[in-house]
């Protein structure tokens, strides 16, 4: 015959009141699953943050080609606009160049120098009027780094 749950005398030998539940929750088995799992995930994120293996590209210094056709712009200090060696009075002059330019069958890169100091300002006209003339290839110059 089956033994009944709540029995009497079964409570009375472990010091527990007839019929009383015991209300207390073992946390041990959970912490030991706590501490497996922090285990774990210690030991896998630093395998997680570097899987991923990629060729980054090297720092090079590459010589500035100057091609015969390349035409060369630059921006002084000041915000002067010089269209290779001689300077251009104002932006419609360049741009009515630069069109002249882009009219060709093979358009030339323009190459772009502004001065370390220049105001952005400079630069950024010169490359609108680059775009709204339509030229396609566009570079800016600079001067590579101090080699340690």
């Amino acid at each position: 015959m089956a033994k009944p749950l709540f029995a009497p005398q079964d409570a009375m030998q472990d010091g527990v009141q007839d019929g009383a539940l015991l209300a207390g929750i073992n946390t041990t088995p959970l912490v030991d699953v706590m501490l497996v799992l922090l285990i774990i995930f210690l030991i896998t994120i630093p395998v997680v943050t570097s899987a991923v293996k990629l060729a980054l590209p090297q720092d090079r210094v590459v010589p500035s080609q100057n091609r015969p056709g390349s035409i060369v712009i630059s921006v002084d200090q000041q915000g002067q606009v010089f269209w290779f060696d001689s300077r251009v009075p104002d932006i419609d002059t360049l741009a009515r160049r630069l069109r002249a330019v882009a009219a060709d069958v093979h358009q030339p890169e323009v190459q772009i120098r502004g001065d370390r100091l220049a105001h952005f300002e400079g630069v950024g006209r010169v490359l609108l009027a680059c775009q709204r003339a339509g030229i396609s290839r566009v570079s800016f110059v600079t001067a590579p780094a101090a080699l340690n």
